[in-house]
């Protein structure tokens, strides 16, 4: 059954797979992304291949651009009956230049420490995921009341089971996606509106991508200790997430799962590192 299905964060490689292969399963999607031209993409892409797509510009910290977002959504397409929580990413002002502390952090001014970390960096890194999530769900979870077959899927990360050096308020807003999952799941399991996650490994994209090769194109010393914490030695691709999103939408075969992160890493989860 076709469904209207509203993504955060579209534009990304991630997020833009989920639309496309939705998409072609029948689905209407409404592509939301701040930077419109990338959400525009996708959704030229969906109907130059026979589906049903339009592109929103939003802003998931703004939750009266999401309601006027949402209002919309409701004439072109309908009452949002899937929401899925794409959204986030890091900032350089919340990124360390060291993995671990080094003699000298507490006093230095030239190089980003934990100490001298942006406040409003960190702010918009934490809001940015955590409350990237909970604001389009005020907004979108309404539709779905009294409604069959609906849910909420939340994309988190590696991040929530394990932190990585560097990238702190990242690290503890994917942990805090994780927790919000399972509140949700249980504030809504007696209305019958099932809340997940999905927790990607590592992935290529365009957000990470400079942190993971050169200019060259050769692999830093970064994806090399990526590569080395992942028992399958590679990157995932986009379309390895497909399974685990089909599984997680479809009241029939998951109608009893809620409040569940799967991860999807390669392994990485599991890893002990002997």
């Amino acid at each position: 059954m076709s469904k209207t299905i509203v993504i955060t964060g579209a534009g990304g490689i991630l997020c833009s797979s989920f639309a496309k292969h939705l998409a072609k399963a029948g689905h209407r999607i409404a592509v939301l992304d701040l930077n419109i031209d990338a959400a525009q993409a996708v959704a030229d892409e969906i109907t130059a291949a026979g589906g049903k797509a339009i592109a929103y510009k939003t802003n998931v910290l703004d939750k009266a651009n999401l309601q006027q977002v949402h209002d919309q959504i409701v004439k072109d397409l309908g009452k949002c009956e899937i929401l899925i929580n794409g959204a986030g990413g890091n900032n350089p002002k919340c990124t360390t230049k060291n993995e671990t502390y080094q003699p000298g952090d507490e006093s230095a001014e030239d190089y980003l420490t934990f100490f001298n970390i942006d406040e409003a960096g960190f702010d918009f890194v934490f809001d940015l995921n955590l409350k990237g999530v909970l604001l389009p769900t005020q907004v979108f979870l309404p539709d779905m009341l009294g409604v069959a077959g609906c849910c909420v899927l939340n994309i988190s990360s590696m991040n929530a089971y394990r932190p990585l050096t560097k990238i702190p308020a990242y690290s503890a807003a994917k942990s805090a996606v994780g927790n919000f999952t399972q509140w949700l799941a249980v504030h809504f399991a007696e209305q019958n509106i099932r809340v997940n996650a999905i927790a990607p490994g590592f992935f290529v994209t365009n957000q990470n991508r400079a942190m993971l090769f050169n200019a060259d194109g050769t692999p830093t010393p970064r994806t090399g200790k990526i590569l080395a914490a992942t028992p399958m030695k590679r990157f995932g691709e986009a379309e390895e997430l497909l399974g685990t999103l089909d599984f997680l939408l479809d009241e029939t075969k998951a109608g009893f799962v809620t409040g569940i992160t799967i991860p999807v890493d390669g392994g990485f989860s599991a890893y002990s590192g002997v």
